[in-house]
């Protein structure tokens, strides 16, 4: 009874000590990256713009971009991001219609109901929702159905 103990004692002890790391082969470092690749390398934080006030817009921009959007990640549903419609709607009109018209379209950034059944897709996975959409003057208006996908 006592060899059949210490048999198995020896047994298991040497059944761990097989899969233990030897001295012939060194574990190496792991070349893991945890990091998210940016997606926002293209970001133009330059200030071309001529007036005071696309020069206040894009400094808020800019801040909102490196303090926030670049840390916190792509979250906007919508393309083109919800910054890039402020810039793009005050270059289009003025900073007070401008600035109406983006706080109009991050209303409905939080707005997840309807969204497939008013929004085209861009072939992201984002929704489409251009400043073009948003102009007074229906002429230049020009609906795309939600069934399309934008290529963009």
């Amino acid at each position: 009874m006592n060899f059949l103990k210490v048999f198995l004692i020896i047994l298991l002890l040497f059944t761990f000590s097989l899969s233990a790391q030897t001295d012939w082969v060194k574990w190496g470092k792991a070349e893991i990256s945890y990091e998210k690749p940016n997606q926002f390398s293209h970001r133009d934080y330059s200030f071309k713009e001529g007036t005071v006030t696309g020069t206040a817009v894009k400094a808020l921009a800019n801040a909102y971009w490196f303090f926030i959007s670049d840390l916190d990640g792509d979250n906007c549903p919508f393309r083109p991001t919800c910054s890039s419609f402020l810039i793009q709607s005050v270059k289009a009109t003025n900073l007070v219609q401008g600035t109406l018209m983006f706080f109009d379209r991050f209303t409905r950034d939080y707005n997840i109901v309807n969204r497939n059944k008013h929004y085209p897709r861009v072939k992201g996975g984002h929704y489409y929702d251009p400043v073009s959409l948003y102009t007074l003057n229906e002429d230049k208006i020009k609906y795309i159905p939600p069934s399309v996908v934008i290529e963009k």
